[in-house]
């Protein structure tokens, strides 16, 4: 039987000095429906979180407005003080609703946020905080001097970006080391080639989210579903691998609620797929 490591999908240091697993996990589905209160089996998303640590997982995402404030909430009273585990945040999005997201990128906004995070988490400084959005409505410039500035005052240790071009991670370079870039990116969304090449490049951790979608491709009969069958895989295994493979900057961050499914994702990290695996998948993804 597979021994549960995430530590088996190798390493990458955020930032040049914050190593981390390169598989970690996404704590957007510990809330409730549409990312909004708390989750229906709370005991099962504390369960999950506990888990984490135990099979190597030793990085995490979340963010102020999943939940809002849900996630980070439950993180830090399952993890609390952390030990070797990372968690990651983020700002920048507002919650009407259920739902519902609205971007809110003005400075004073963004440090607040940043500050409260850092209180709900319970930590000296947040290890690593993203720009959840560019709000389009406020000068980037001004986005930019606020995290300058979060570093600056010890708020933050790392900086990152989320759903940016190439050329807006260029601009933000300008302010602050862009430590990790967090596009939607996975093998039925290729359309960010550009800035995971950027990325790897630039020793840039690339946080692909939606990690697990395959689309059509888990199909019967695809590709994707023959691989699998020779790997004695998932679907959603093999599509982890293959990120994993794609680029040793990739960090991918598959979410649940569940213990079991948590597991599932952790068996990704002793896949290896062969050269004609990976292109044969590459090739079908591109087309």
């Amino acid at each position: 039987m597979t021994v549960l490591d995430a530590a088996k999908a190798g390493t990458f240091t955020i930032g040049g000095d914050m190593p981390v697993h390169r598989l970690g996990f996404g704590a957007m589905r510990i809330t409730g429906e549409g990312v909004w209160g708390p989750p229906a089996d709370r005991a099962g998303a504390l369960a999950t979180l506990r888990r984490l640590p135990e099979i190597g997982i030793d990085f995490i995402d979340t963010a102020d407005s999943y939940g809002p404030h849900v996630s980070e909430e439950l993180i830090r009273e399952a993890l609390h003080p952390y030990g070797g585990v990372r968690v990651a945040t983020k700002a920048g999005l507002t919650r009407p609703g259920p739902g519902r997201w609205d971007m809110r990128g003005d400075p004073e906004y963004l440090t607040r946020q940043a500050h409260a995070s850092r209180d709900r988490l319970g930590v000296a400084r947040i290890d690593l905080w993203q720009l959840h959005r560019i709000d389009p409505t406020v000068p980037r410039d001004e986005q930019f001097s606020a995290i300058r500035d979060l570093i600056d005052t010890g708020v933050i240790r790392h900086a990152g970006l989320s759903e940016v071009s190439v050329s807006e991670i260029e601009a933000a370079r300008a302010y602050f080391p862009v430590a990790t870039v967090q596009n939607r990116f996975n093998l039925a969304d290729r359309s960010n080639e550009a800035v995971v090449d950027y990325c790897e490049a630039n020793a840039i951790g690339f946080i692909p989210w939606f990690p697990l979608a395959s689309g059509r491709l888990a199909e019967r009969g695809t590709i994707l579903d023959r691989v699998a069958a020779g790997h004695d895989a998932s679907p959603g295994q093999i599509a982890l691998a293959w990120l994993l493979q794609r680029s040793p900057v990739i960090l991918p961050i598959p979410g649940t609620g569940k213990v079991s499914h948590l597991e599932d994702n952790v068996r990704a990290a002793s896949i290896r797929l062969s050269q004609e695996e990976f292109a044969a998948l590459d090739a079908a993804t591109r087309a």
